[in-house]
């Protein structure tokens, strides 16, 4: 079987009593430790208005992360793009690529207020439904979860007019990753037939990444234009055979690839014995229960506040599917189950992203699941 890499997907986790330079000077630190740890590449989320995330500009994060690794690939996982321009993504992975040149990833997501995509039947893989929540390796695929109420909330309302200029839309998904494809290759015309040439970013040495989490218009772009894409079991797990599935139905060869290439995330948190990895994760629920009442992750909490915490059957609805799809324990169990996600989807590769409380005990797990996975591939 052919090497499945690792890579890292990092949120710039907030810890409860800590501050975001704290969390900044982590992040950087583990982006040295994952290059280390033979990680492929090293991926940052853009998020807004969390009290517990600093992870708020993925192109300034890996302008400070360039200059402190040398080989791990960087990237972003994912700029929003409903609120940005092309030329403005463009423009800012042109900069840190002209000094970093042929490490940089360029992961586009759709997020920023746009209405959810239009569900789809269920998927099959490899002509095989899933029965009973499991597919046939045993993969959890829980019900999906709809983010309609966070969408409907105050709060992101409050975000989408603050992230753009008064009266603005965003721009039709697919034409918007035309024009950053056309700009990076130098081969943009406007319908007057003007030419737009980025300096630098035109003929930056880029990997240009869709991401998605079900099998919409995500799913659909990123196969039409031959593109790699990462679909989110850390974030729907509910649809990441739909968006794996219905990337591979939409792939066509490109010049980039002559074969779709598929990344899968997973939320993951190991140590040396399993009572430990669960008191490590234990703070995880109430970090999800913060972003699905739509109150903003909150820094995340130690097992003692998480322990004192209260919690209801309600909260334990609102967040089963994501507690109930992470894979916490031994770095042998943790393995087991990518493994697991990998042959159910097919992946190519896998992005796993952890928090802790403590740094000391992310960087722990990232090290003791990396050298157990290497082991087992040879």
């Amino acid at each position: 079987m052919a090497t499945t890499p690792l890579a890292v997907l990092d949120l710039v986790p907030i810890s409860s009593g800590s501050t975001a330079a704290a969390a900044l000077r982590n992040s950087i630190d583990l982006a040295r430790q994952a290059e280390r740890f033979g990680y492929a590449r090293y991926w940052f989320a853009e998020h807004h208005l969390n009290p517990g995330v600093a992870g708020t500009s993925p192109a300034v994060l890996l302008a400070l992360t360039a200059a402190a690794t040398s080989t791990i690939r960087i990237g972003s996982g994912a700029v929003q793009l409903g609120h940005r321009t092309p030329l403005a993504t463009v423009e800012e992975f042109g900069l840190v690529d002209a000094l970093h040149p042929g490490r940089l990833d360029l992961g586009l997501g759709r997020s920023g207020g746009r209405a959810p995509e239009p569900a789809r039947e269920p998927a099959l893989v490899g002509g095989t439904a899933v029965v009973d929540g499991r597919t046939p390796n045993g993969l959890l695929i829980p019900p999906k979860f709809s983010f309609a109420h966070l969408l409907a909330s105050p709060r992101v309302a409050m975000q989408k007019a603050l992230l753009e200029m008064p009266g603005a839309q965003p721009r039709d998904y697919p034409e918007q990753v035309a024009d950053i494809l056309h700009l990076l290759r130098g081969t943009y015309r406007s319908a007057d037939g003007e030419q737009a040439h980025v300096v630098p970013g035109e003929g930056a040495s880029v990997q240009v990444w869709i991401l998605g989490s079900s099998g919409g218009v995500s799913a659909d772009v990123a196969g039409a234009n031959g593109l790699r894409f990462a679909a989110n079991y850390h974030v729907s797990p509910g649809a990441v055979l739909e968006a794996a599935e219905g990337y591979r139905a939409a792939f066509r060869p490109s010049a980039e690839l002559d074969r779709p290439y598929l990344s899968v995330s997973a939320d993951v948190v190991v140590a040396e014995d399993e009572a430990t990895a669960r008191e490590l994760a234990s703070g995880y629920r109430h970090w999800v229960r913060s972003i699905r009442t739509a109150e903003g992750a909150i820094p995340f909490p130690t097992p003692a506040e998480a322990r004192a915490r209260p919690w209801t059957d309600a909260d334990r609805e609102l967040v089963a599917d994501r507690v109930d799809t992470q894979f916490v324990g031994t770095p042998g169990r943790v393995a087991d189950q990518l493994e697991q996600l990998r042959d159910a989807t097919g992946a190519d590769e896998l992005v796993l992203t952890t928090i802790t409380h403590d740094h000391a005990d992310r960087v722990r797990s990232y090290g003791l699941i990396a050298e157990e996975w290497a082991r087992r591939q040879g």
